[in-house]
C-alpha cells in the first residue's frame, strides 16, 4: 500500500476518477477497436498483402504491451496525468501517419510502434492504476468494472463512426479526423491530476520496483494470470481484426461486420460491468475460468452453424459479453494479492503477456490466410487455447501474499 500523509496525497473523487478515465477509455478503445474496417481499404488502396497489415497490428499489439510496463513504471512514480496526454500526442500523430504511409515498412512503424506506444499510456493499465489508489478496496473490483464497461462502449460507439467516416470520406480523411479526435482526451486527463504528483515527486512506497518485481514474478498465480490474459488477448484481436475480412470472404456485405464489431462492444459493455460486480461476491479465479471456457463453446458454435447475418449478429453479442470481462477480475486480483502502490507497472506486466498474445493472433491470422487461403486453423487454436486458460485460471489464490515488512523506498 501507498504510504503517505494526507497532506501528500488525498483521493480524489470517485466520480471524478470513473468520469474522466471512462471517458479517455472510451476513446482510445473505441479507435482501436474499428481497425479492422480498414484491412481491405488500405490493403487494395495500397497493393499490400492482408499480411502486411496484420504484421503492422501484430507489432502495434506487441509494442502496446511492451511500452505498458514502462507507462505503468511512470505513471505510479510520477502520475497518470503526464503519462496519458503525452500518449495522447503519440495517439493523434500515430493515426495521421496510418493515412500517409507509403510503404508497409512506414505503415509498420506509425499504426504498429506509434499507436502502440500511445495506448499503452491511454488504457487500462494506467487508468487502473488511479483507480487503484483512489478507490477503496472494497469498492475497486466494481469500479475497475465501470472503467471497462466504459472502453467497451466505445468500441459499441466508435466503430459506426468509423465505419461512416471511411464510407463518405475516404480511409485517409477518416484517419485525420480520427487523430484530432483523440485529442480530447487531454482536456479529459486533468481529471486524473492525483495531488500526491504534482510537483514530479512520487508518494513513498512500501518496495522498490524491484522488489515488487521479484515478489510477483515469483508467485505461481501471477504466472497463471499471465498465461490466462495471453489467451485472451490472442481471441479478442484475432477476431476483432480478421472478422470482418473473414465475414467479406463469406460473401456478407461490410455492413455485417460493421455490426458485428458494434455489437461486440455493446454487449461488452453489460459484460465488463457485470464481471466487476460478480468480483466483489464470487471467486474471480472461477469468473474467468468461465469466460474463457464459454469463448471456445461460441467460437465452436459459431463455426458448425449456418453463416448468416442473423447468425453473426448472434455470435458478436455472445462474444460481447466475453470480450473485455476479464479485464476487471484479473486486474482486481492483483491488486487483491500485491497492492495498489506498483498496481499499474504489474499490470502493465500482466497485459504485456496479453498483447504477445494479441501479436500471435492477429499476424497468424494474416499468415495463414495468406499461405492457406482460409481462417480455419486459427479459429480451431483459438478454441483449444479457451480450454487451457479455463483450467490454468482455476488454481489461482485471490488472498494477499505474505509479505516481511521492509524499508520504504521512493
Amino acid at each position: 500500500m501507498t504510504t503517505t500523509s494526507p497532506a501528500e496525497f488525498r483521493p480524489l473523487p470517485i466520480w471524478q476518477v470513473l468520469l474522466c478515465g471512462a471517458a479517455i477509455l472510451t476513446l482510445a478503445m473505441g479507435v482501436r477497436h474499428g481497425f479492422g474496417l480498414w484491412l481491405q481499404p488500405i490493403t487494395q488502396a495500397q497493393n499490400w498483402t492482408r499480411e502486411n497489415f496484420a504484421l503492422a497490428i501484430a507489432i502495434q499489439n506487441l509494442t502496446w504491451g511492451f511500452a505498458g510496463i514502462f507507462s505503468g513504471m511512470l505513471a505510479d512514480r510520477f502520475g497518470a496525468f503526464r503519462v496519458i496526454v503525452t500518449c495522447t500526442v503519440l495517439y493523434a500523430l500515430g493515426l495521421v501517419g496510418m493515412a500517409y504511409s507509403s510503404t508497409p515498412a512506414v505503415f509498420t512503424a506509425t499504426a504498429g510502434v506509434l499507436i502502440g506506444v500511445a495506448q499503452a499510456g491511454t488504457t487500462y493499465a494506467v487508468i487502473y492504476g488511479v483507480i487503484g489508489r483512489n478507490v477503496s478496496a472494497e469498492k475497486r473490483s466494481w469500479a475497475m468494472g465501470v472503467a471497462a464497461a466504459a472502453g467497451s462502449f466505445g468500441q459499441f460507439l466508435m466503430v459506426p463512426i468509423e465505419g461512416y467516416l471511411i464510407s463518405n470520406l475516404g480511409w485517409q480523411e477518416a484517419l485525420v479526423w480520427l487523430g484530432l479526435l483523440a485529442l480530447i482526451c487531454i482536456p479529459l486527463a486533468f481529471g486524473l491530476r492525483e495531488p500526491g504528483f504534482i510537483g514530479g515527486t512520487a508518494p513513498k512506497r512500501d518496495q522498490s520496483i524491484l522488489h515488487a518485481l521479484q515478489e510477483a514474478f515469483k508467485y505461481p498465480s501471477f504466472q497463471l494470470l499471465m498465461a490466462g490474459y495471453f489467451v485472451c488477448g490472442f481471441q479478442v484481436v484475432f477476431i476483432g481484426v480478421h472478422m470482418p475480412s473473414y465475414l467479406k470472404d463469406k460473401g456478407l456485405s461490410p455492413e455485417v461486420a460493421s455490426m458485428a464489431l458494434a455489437l461486440i462492444g455493446l454487449f461488452n459493455v453489460f459484460g465488463t460491468y457485470a464481471a466487476g460486480v460478480l468480483g466483489q461476491r464470487l471467486a474471480k479465479r472461477k469468473i474467468l475460468s468461465f469466460i474463457y471456457l464459454m469463448r471456445s463453446v461460441c467460437i465452436v458454435l459459431f463455426l458448425v452453424a449456418p453463416l448468416t447475418p442473423m447468425s453473426v449478429y448472434i455470435f458478436a453479442s455472445a462474444m460481447g459479453l466475453l470480450w473485455l470481462s476479464t479485464v476487471p477480475p484479473t486486474n482486481a486480483i492483483v491488486a487483491q494479492i500485491f497492492g495498489v502502490a506498483h498496481l499499474s507497472m504489474l499490470g502493465g506486466f500482466v497485459f504485456f503477456s496479453h498483447q504477445i498474445g494479441s501479436f500471435m493472433g492477429v499476424w497468424l491470422g494474416g499468415f495463414l490466410y495468406d499461405k492457406t487461403g482460409s481462417y480455419d486453423i486459427v479459429w480451431y487454436i483459438s478454441i483449444a487455447l479457451g480450454v487451457f486458460a479455463g483450467l490454468v485460471n482455476l488454481p489461482v489464490r485471490e488472498t494477499a501474499i505474505d509479505r516481511a515488512p521492509t524499508a520504504a523506498t521512493a
